[in-house]
């Protein structure tokens, strides 16, 4: 077998893992919530803070991608993630969820090893052979494979205990470190000795964490508004020293010199509006089904497989077609279609047909999966190889933070427009045991309707400056020239 498809098969395998971790977690939170004794501002700390961990490690990891290798990172990603799983799944009720949240810090730093790695990896393995946008297509897969798997997953095991759910992490990634250690190696080497930057890591990953800060305070009901200006000031106060330094270092922690490709920037830029527009969706879809639409978590964890069902199908082949023809052609097209998806979930109701938001669910996973495997390429082959980690690490801060920010925006319309305490009954339990007054129930459903809105205007921006961005020649176009 040729290295490049055993190296995809260890990079699949890690992103399955991290798929399946999120989505199955959902579906334990009502028994983390009892068992742990804590509430409910502090289990969705218990999912932010995994997004927020991988988030402000990005950067570093990419640089020290580049000058040591991806190899022992992503390995040690295995390792820190699996040690993570375990400790997530022996927390104690004594500390009131607080212990949990920090382990899932440590899941996190697991998880951006990663997630930083796995696409340079993947580039790397398949940038001669001329099928680079296949293999990342079937990356991809892993991450939708997730959305089918972890609900059904979190269904089963949660009832027996929510422990499982962390603890069937252990024997996957261990069996992941060891094919990892065997089977991956280093094929682009760094030949330049230069200097870590280590007030810059410092200035950017501060930065990265207090604006992240700021964006989950904002999304949680009841924040403190004098606690997020002090984050944000101090988010400023960083980014701008972050950018005087860096330009007087030699060996700067972010080359900025990336961006000066038309094409990176411009599809880097789609990448994070449409990480904005997905970011929250299938958030708005749980608190729909599991509001008005009455379903449990379990339930609304299966109708939501639609979703990744189209993204698993669409992400493979767009990722094989951008190897052969235009990748603006195929992302643009993916955001149309998810843009049609977003309009149609903007019009749901309580008494519409499950099998229309099913259609309206495939449309939005279709388009993503049309989309980002295109997109991806078309980002990696405009990096230079040895700037392969720095370019993957733009392209994970620039998801993450888009999925963030779709949080923080999209969170307090929805939250805002019922009461807290039936706001955390319905996200845990599901709106079979609650009631809602039809007034509030109004009130519910148009915030709903006007998150998904707001969501398909990032999309519409995303296909005007993907229509007028560069060609996006395909690889066979490329090669032939």
């Amino acid at each position: 077998m040729q290295y490049k498809w055993k190296a995809l098969s260890v990079t699949t395998l890690g992103a399955l893992l991290a798929s399946i971790q999120g989505s199955s977690l959902l579906l334990a939170l009502p028994q983390i919530l009892i068992q742990l004794k804590t509430n409910f501002i502090t289990l969705i700390w218990i999912i932010l803070i995994y997004l927020l961990a991988t988030t402000m490690f990005i950067p570093i990891i990419g640089k020290l991608a580049d000058l040591f290798g991806k190899k022992f990172l992503y390995n040690l990603g295995f390792i820190i993630f699996t040690i993570g799983s375990l400790l997530c799944g022996i927390s104690q009720s004594s500390f009131h969820g607080f212990d949990l949240i920090f382990y899932r810090l440590i899941q996190g730093i697991g998880g951006a090893l990663l997630f930083t790695n796995s696409t340079a990896i993947v580039t790397d393995a398949f940038s001669n052979s001329g099928d680079l946008g296949l293999g990342l297509g079937i990356n991809q897969i892993a991450v939708a494979s997730g959305f089918i798997i972890g609900p059904i997953l979190g269904g089963l095991l949660a009832p027996i205990s929510w422990r499982l759910i962390f603890l069937i992490n252990i024997p996957i990634g261990a069996i992941g470190s060891i094919w990892g250690i065997i089977i991956l190696k280093d094929i682009v080497k760094n030949i330049k000795k230069e200097k870590f930057d280590y007030l810059g890591s410092f200035f950017l990953t501060s930065s990265i964490i207090f604006l992240l800060l700021t964006l989950s305070f904002i999304s949680l009901p009841n924040s403190n508004s004098v606690l997020e200006f002090i984050f944000f000031i101090a988010f400023i106060i960083l980014i701008l020293s972050f950018i005087l330094y860096e330009r007087k270092v030699n060996n700067p922690i972010f080359d900025f010199t990336l961006f000066r490709n038309k094409t990176f920037f411009l599809s880097n830029l789609t990448g994070f509006l449409n990480s904005i527009a997905r970011g929250a969706s299938l958030f708005v879809l749980i608190f729909f089904l599991q509001g008005p639409y009455g379903k449990t978590p379990f339930q609304s964890g299966l109708m939501i497989i639609p979703f990744g069902a189209s993204f698993l199908i669409l992400s493979p082949i767009a990722g094989f077609l951008s190897d052969k023809y235009s990748y603006k052609i195929l992302s643009t097209l993916g955001l149309i279609i998810s843009a049609l998806g977003l309009l149609g979930l903007a019009s749901i109701g309580k008494y519409t047909n499950y099998f229309d938001i099913s259609i309206f669910m495939i449309l939005l996973g279709a388009g993503s999966g049309l989309f980002s495997s295109p997109n991806t390429n078309s980002i990696m082959r405009n990096v230079n190889t040895e700037k392969r980690g720095e370019g993957s690490a733009v392209r994970g801060i620039l998801s993450n933070f888009g999925q963030m920010l779709s949080i923080a925006i999209i969170f307090p319309i929805v939250i805002g427009s019922i009461s807290q305490n039936a706001i955390s009954k319905i996200f845990i339990y599901g709106g079979h045991s609650v009631k809602i007054a039809s007034s509030t129930l109004t009130n519910f459903i148009n915030s709903i309707h006007n998150s998904f809105f707001i969501l398909l205007i990032f999309t519409l921006i995303a296909i005007f400056i993907s229509l007028i961005g560069p060609t996006g020649k395909s690889h066979s176009e490329i090669s032939k020239n």
